[in-house]
């Protein structure tokens, strides 16, 4: 393997905490029972529609009221990205590592790319992220390939020689049609439907924390770690 890509938000960052903040205040805003914290979490991967959903279950995801609430969900996210927002313990150390071997690192998220890159800049990821492919950037978006595709491409790698690290089904799916590694991030954001068999992804690899991340990723490049 001669890179490591992410998924962002679940696998290389811990975001859930702002959502959490954010959609709470909106709760008590609003005048109902607090969402759980750890429900909102299983829904981060899911996407902001899916977040604001726990607040208005009783309005329609198409309804112009509730297309308002996720604007507004949204730019209260953007204004303040990284308030309780860090990378996932242990992960500096993998990315420096990857670094002071000369192995690129990237990101292929779902995630639009005015926050992607606000939330990269704010952590001081920026300039050592070799890669960031967002919706923005492609036909079609994971659990299709094109972006691993375009990732691979644009850090001059073929794609069968990365590995590919997420928390969602539709990550191992994307990363498995493009022929990469796949290593499932089980220290993540995993929906509650896909929780329960995380075998059935059918991800190269199961890992349970940065730790385990981290061992598994120095195997896969060990002739360029010296591990």
């Amino acid at each position: 393997m001669k890179a490591v890509l992410f998924d962002l938000d679940g696998t290389l960052i811990d975001t859930a905490a702002d959502f959490i903040r954010i959609l709470q205040d909106m709760c008590r805003e609003k005048g109902c029972p607090i969402v759980d914290a750890d429900l909102i979490r299983t829904q981060v991967s899911e996407g902001a529609r899916a977040m604001v959903k726990l607040v208005y279950p009783e309005l329609n995801v198409e309804d112009p009221v509730f297309l308002a609430h996720r604007q507004r969900f949204l730019d209260l996210y953007g204004a303040d990205i990284a308030v309780d927002t860090d990378l996932f313990d242990g992960m500096q150390d993998l990315l420096a590592e990857l670094e002071q071997h000369n192995i690129p690192w990237g990101i292929v998220t779902n995630k639009p790319r005015w926050l992607s890159e606000s939330l990269l800049q704010a952590l001081n990821l920026s300039e050592r992220c070799a890669v960031l492919v967002c919706p923005e950037d492609v036909s079609n978006t994971k659990p299709d390939p094109e972006p691993m595709y375009l990732a691979a491409n644009q850090i001059q790698i073929d794609a069968k020689d990365c590995v590919y690290v997420g928390d969602h089904p539709r990550d191992i799916d994307a990363g498995r049609s493009a022929g990469m590694y796949t290593v499932l991030a089980a220290y993540g954001y995993l929906p509650l439907q896909y929780k329960d068999d995380l075998t059935a992804w059918q991800a190269d690899c199961i890992v349970e924390d940065v730790t385990e991340l981290h061992q598994a990723v120095r195997k896969l490049v060990k002739t360029t770690l010296g591990a």
